[in-house]
């Protein structure tokens, strides 16, 4: 390890793009919490609002999603004393390095992108002349973005789930061009993908995604969290007929909340032929349990958004306590620095 940081540094953020879901709850915000507690590593947690702007033209989704993100970390109990918890946008030294950043990072890897490769095949298979139709450069630099949302804060570590793992490894080829020509300054990272941590599937059968509209939000009230469950998506198979645990949502989803053995146990009911009303509502209990002692709390958050706003400033105070030092190191490097006689 460089002598940038003396601890391994955890880097998690969520984009501010709609009300947070037991996918971001399973995939990101409780690994974030486990995270947290050990004392052999510095934590570092983001809102991605400026993120948010490549997906979404609501200015009041991006803020209302923001104070509801922001209230589900609090009320699952994320210790800000102990982590640095921010918005992005606070943090004025994350786009200036993005702009520096995109001065060496080549076009062709930002072709590569998974995002970008993905809204081009989109307008070819609509039948558009122009396959870049309506692609902003936001998106098309996105992971140039994600890359100084990490090498901002010396991240050594970034949990992502695979999908995201291109990102990570734009981060460390865009720090390892920058550390060839100005010296070592960038930490390179590392993804960190858990075998253990679930990409849940949606209602309908597709990856839970705010843009799908598919999500079972984690604070819903318990009969309307319970409506959800019960419209999950199944096959025809009727009660006593066997059943695969292989691509079944509802089985996906109960592993992710539950132990080894609770879900060996499901898996032989499974086999047994159990009744898709039967496991849904064996579902719903299932992820009700987990989340409803931190409902009332998320709810008093959500009343109080003066509050959460102070913490999200006190957060950024943190991070720009190391964010600027980095910046006015990258600064100089590339030749942004006072004039001397």
């Amino acid at each position: 390890m460089s002598d940038k940081q003396t601890a391994p540094v955890w880097l998690t953020g969520i984009t501010t793009t709609g009300t947070p879901h037991i996918g971001n709850y399973v995939g990101a915000i409780r690994p974030g919490l486990a995270s947290s507690q050990r004392t052999d590593r510095k934590n570092y947690y983001f809102l991605a609002d400026l993120h948010a702007l490549v997906k979404s033209e609501d200015p009041e989704r991006i803020n209302r999603s923001t104070l509801e993100i922001a209230a589900a970390w609090l009320a699952l109990g994320l210790d800000t004393d102990t982590t640095v918890f921010y918005r992005q946008s606070d943090v004025p030294e994350i786009p200036a390095l993005t702009w520096i950043l995109s001065s060496l990072t080549a076009k062709g890897l930002m072709n590569r992108a998974h995002a970008y490769k993905a809204a081009v095949a989109a307008n070819e298979e609509n039948g558009q002349s122009d396959p870049d139709r309506g692609i902003t450069m936001a998106l098309f630099g996105y992971p140039v973005l994600m890359a100084a949302d990490i090498l901002m804060f010396h991240a050594t570590h970034v949990p992502v789930g695979r999908d995201q793992k291109q990102h990570v490894e734009m981060a460390r080829d865009i720090a390892q061009r920058f550390n060839h020509h100005y010296g070592d300054i960038l930490t390179l990272p590392e993804a960190v993908i858990s075998e253990s941590t679930a990409t849940l599937k949606g209602l309908d059968g597709r990856k839970m995604s705010k843009s799908y509209g598919n999500t079972i939000p984690m604070f819903e009230p318990q009969k309307r969290l319970r409506k959800l469950i019960m419209k999950i998506k199944t096959n025809s198979l009727e009660p006593g007929e066997p059943k695969d645990t292989e691509d079944s949502t509802l089985f996906e989803m109960y592993r992710a909340f539950a132990t080894e053995a609770e879900t060996a146990e499901i898996a032989q009911r499974y086999a047994d032929g159990i009744a898709w009303g039967e496991m849904k509502q064996v579902l719903f209990e299932k992820i009700d349990a987990e989340l409803a002692p931190a409902r009332e709390e998320y709810e008093r958050l959500i009343a109080d958004p003066g509050h959460v706003e102070q913490v999200l400033l006190q957060g950024a105070e943190k991070a720009r306590a190391v964010s600027a030092p980095l910046l006015d190191k990258v600064r100089h490097a590339v030749g942004l620095r006072a004039l001397k006689a």
